[in-house]
């Protein structure tokens, strides 16, 4: 005889496994660290204030 499987055991973590696999599809689809996001306008502000800086006056 074959091994007895619960199967609500068994569709529970394959219901985690799909949700844990679609997480990490969706991070890498739309995700950036806060680290990442926070050095991106930082950056964006410093080349607008260098920008603004070189400007000439009419």
């Amino acid at each position: 005889m074959g091994e007895v499987v619960n199967l609500n055991r068994a569709r529970k973590t394959k219901a985690r496994m799909d949700e844990k696999a679609k997480a990490v599809a969706n991070r890498v689809a739309h995700g950036r660290t806060r680290v990442e996001r926070e050095q991106a306008e930082a950056e964006r502000k410093r080349l607008s204030k260098h920008l603004d800086g070189a400007k000439l006056d009419d």
